[in-house]
């Protein structure tokens, strides 16, 4: 593993405990610059593992609550009139940052939603007359609370197929459990220091995306994401009925990207069928759209991707 990744967890973990496919998925949207989804129960340090990302790196970081009150111009920003000149001004809104943590991004509605969808695409914000770029890097790291539904939007899926992963936070085990009650007790979380800086970011951002990758394994990223397309292809016609749509063109690239991504923070120089694996369910989960029947009897993405993962062959 490179030392500079090696260093970025060390200091995470000082206030994270365990969640290592949380962390993992941190770091590979920062080495992709893709978007990332978070969904999870509260309490699971979602917010503290993204905020000990930025400190780690000496990121601007910027946090917005969603409420169903929430406007678009509280995300991007807006025109501010100046009296003292008879002129308007620009006031920037929080997402003119590096890291930008969208909590509860389902509980405000659909027009402060599609406020975020010029940024996460193009990486520039339109505010009257004016647009602004918004500086690199830029991450979008959005979480939602899978219980609750009262009071709570559906993402479309237009935006839901910005985001590279959706990344699924679930419960610590016992023995980490213990592990944050005693430092919560003993007031025994480390302050996160700066380990690294934006050249080192970069310099290794490049470095993974230079990773190699073979022929076979390409065809196996396109062979997974067609498969959710057309599985009847593939020796999965059980299954067909409950897919109405597969996955987007988005979902290959993201997967090749993720994958070489997921091989360098192993320490590898070139990806492997498992790296493509790995990241397979993050990448299509959210980009999958599912059949009322599939619906009705409680078919769940996950358990088509399992599907997929088998039927396709490993290179």
């Amino acid at each position: 593993m490179n030392p500079i990744v090696e260093n970025i967890k060390s200091e995470i973990s000082k206030v994270i405990v365990g969640q290592e496919k949380l962390i993992d998925g941190l770091l590979i949207g920062l080495l992709t610059r893709g978007h990332i989804l978070l969904e999870g129960v509260p309490g699971l340090a979602k917010t503290t593992a993204v905020n000990a990302l930025a400190g780690s790196l000496g990121l601007d970081f910027k946090r917005v609550q969603f409420t169903p009150d929430l406007l678009p111009s509280d995300i991007i920003g807006t025109e501010i009139y100046d009296p003292s000149n008879n002129t308007f001004k620009i006031k920037q809104g929080p997402v003119f940052t590096n890291l930008l943590l969208a909590d509860e991004i389902n509980r405000a509605p659909a027009k402060v939603q599609s406020a975020l969808l010029e940024v996460m695409q193009e990486r520039q914000v339109t505010i009257g007359d004016e647009t602004f770029k918004i500086d690199l890097p830029f991450l979008v790291m959005a979480t939602q609370n899978p219980v609750e539904q009262e009071g709570a939007y559906e993402l479309p899926e237009a935006q839901l197929d910005r985001f590279l992963m959706k990344i699924v936070v679930g419960y610590n085990t016992k023995e980490e459990e213990l592990e944050i009650a005693r430092r919560v007790a003993n007031n025994g979380f480390g302050k996160i220091e700066q380990v690294a800086s934006l050249l080192d970011l970069e310099r290794i951002r490049k470095e993974a995306m230079d990773i190699h990758m073979d022929e076979e394994v390409e065809k196996y990223i396109i062979d997974l994401v067609f498969a959710t397309r057309n599985p009847n292809d593939y020796g999965m016609e059980v299954v067909a009925p409950y897919i109405q749509f597969g996955a987007s063109p988005r979902a290959s690239i993201d997967m090749y990207k993720a994958s070489r991504a997921v091989a360098y923070l192993r320490g590898s120089d070139y990806v492997s069928p498992v790296d493509v694996a790995y990241v397979a369910k993050n990448i299509l989960r959210h980009r999958i759209i599912l059949s009322y029947e599939a619906e009705a009897i409680g078919v769940t993405q996950d358990v088509i991707i399992d599907r997929v993962l088998t039927a396709v062959d490993i290179p």
